[in-house]
């Protein structure tokens, strides 16, 4: 399993950043490998909601389902799943320097079958894209 862990401050407070990032269709604007992300059911985000993402890894395309399965007012917890893989997207927040929100990313995925083999060649890349969320998230949260 590779598990990445980044923590940074975005300039909202809490229930804001919480707000924005629990509707997971919006990591297509602050993941760099998310190129699509489809809500697949309906009404309000509630934990259960689902969505599909499509990014790209290393020039490949693949698909994963996700699912909210902690939706807290300070912890949203985002599980994906498809044939070769298993992810999680654990959120943490709270509150610093007066209306700010300290953000604790963790990003977990779990190979299944043979692409566990590759496991220890790609964290490097997976390290490289948690530097990139780290970066563009608060930028794009702060942006609105």
């Amino acid at each position: 399993m590779i598990n990445v862990e980044r923590t940074f401050v975005v300039g909202r407070p809490v229930a804001f950043v919480v707000d924005y990032l629990k509707d997971f269709s919006r990591t297509e604007q602050w993941d760099p490998g998310t190129r699509s992300c489809t809500r697949l059911d309906a009404g309000p985000v509630r934990a259960g909601s689902t969505w599909r993402n499509v990014s790209e890894f290393k020039g490949r395309e693949t698909e994963l389902e996700y699912e909210l399965t902690r939706l807290e007012p300070a912890r949203l917890v985002f599980v994906g799943r498809n044939r070769t893989a298993g992810t999680t997207d654990d959120l943490a927040f709270r509150s610093v320097d007066g209306g700010a929100t300290e953000v604790r990313y963790r990003a977990g995925i779990e190979f299944h079958g043979v692409a566990r083999l590759a496991s220890p060649f790609l964290r490097g890349e997976f390290e490289r894209l948690g530097d990139a969320v780290a970066e563009r998230m608060p930028a794009v949260i702060q942006a609105l």
